[in-house]
């Protein structure tokens, strides 16, 4: 699949010498939804704000639809919306100018029957004439989304587009993410709601202390990297584990009326069975038996604490 965003060896330095981004590579397919996921700090709001264009990079090169963003920033940007974290509106403006004039800046033509649709989409068009000082937050929210979506852009970056919204606006906002990939627009997401990358990304980035750790097919992380745990409640307490039976992916919980044994999902043998057969052997009586498998939240902070360690 095309490269619609490349990005090579991408480097950011501020004032005082933090290095934000270190080097950064990374391409983003044509059509995908990646998930740019990582700890407060990390460079996720750099890095997209340095593609963007709204942060001059230090060094390293990145590229839109083929347009460099620095040489040729002017057809880069064109292609490109953001939705970022903050929210910064006109407050005396009506929504419908607000978004008319994004559109304008970005030289689209006039064009009142796409920013309705936007606008429907959104359950903004009840207050096209209102201005966004007498909206709530969640309708502030939805005004950039549809300052974003203004001049149909064919890479849409939400920065935390959710954070701190009401469900109503997350559960259209998936929505609408999933029109436009049906569309053939590249969603590039960060979010702390990582069960919402979960759902609908097909691909994760990883990125921490301004360095990208992974990128990988969100399918193939999950089943290269998760693990399942099988709970395991006893009859009767245990002060101990008997010899026969101790493993070292096996350790008692809740005061020891059950036993957690931890296993990978891609071995060709689990040793369940020998577990089992060895409990039964020892004389442990079993009440109940559960699975549970790691999430791409799981997966993530193991990520970031292996990195860390």
């Amino acid at each position: 699949m095309t490269a619609i965003v490349d990005v090579t060896d991408l480097r950011k330095v501020y004032d005082g010498g933090f290095e934000a981004l270190k080097g950064v590579t990374l391409q983003i397919r044509e059509g995908e939804i990646l998930a740019l996921l990582g700890p407060n700090g990390a460079g996720k709001t750099t890095l997209i704000s340095t593609i963007c264009g709204i942060t001059r990079a230090t060094s390293g090169r990145v590229s839109v639809g083929g347009y460099d963003n620095v040489t040729e920033f002017r057809k880069a940007r064109s292609l490109i919306g953001l939705v970022p974290q903050e929210i910064a509106l006109e407050p005396f403006e009506t929504v419908w100018n607000t978004v008319s004039l994004t559109r304008g800046l970005y030289g689209r033509g006039r064009d009142d029957a796409y920013l309705e649709k936007v606008l429907r989409q959104l359950s903004l068009w009840d207050k096209k004439d209102a201005r966004t000082m007498e909206l709530s937050g969640g309708m502030k929210r939805r005004v950039l989304i549809a300052k974003a979506l203004s001049h149909a852009p064919r890479v849409l970056f939400l920065d935390e587009p959710t954070a701190g919204v009401d469900v109503d606006l997350r559960r259209d906002m998936w929505n609408i993410v999933a029109d436009l990939k049906a569309d053939g627009v590249t969603i590039i997401l960060t979010t702390h709601y990582i069960e919402e990358a979960e759902a609908i990304a097909d691909r994760v980035a990883v990125i921490r202390k301004g360095e990208i750790l992974l990128v990988e097919e969100k399918d193939t992380l999950m089943r290269r990297m998760a693990q399942k745990e099988l709970r395991i409640e006893l009859q009767a307490p245990l002060s101990t584990l008997p010899e026969s039976v101790a493993r070292d992916n096996l350790r008692l919980v809740e005061d020891g009326s059950a036993l957690v044994y931890t296993y990978d999902t891609t071995g060709e043998r689990t040793g369940i069975t020998r577990l089992l057969a060895s409990l039964s052997e020892a004389g442990i009586a079993l009440k109940d038996l559960s699975t549970t498998q790691s999430s791409l939240e799981d997966i993530f902070v193991g990520l970031v604490k292996e990195d860390a360690a």
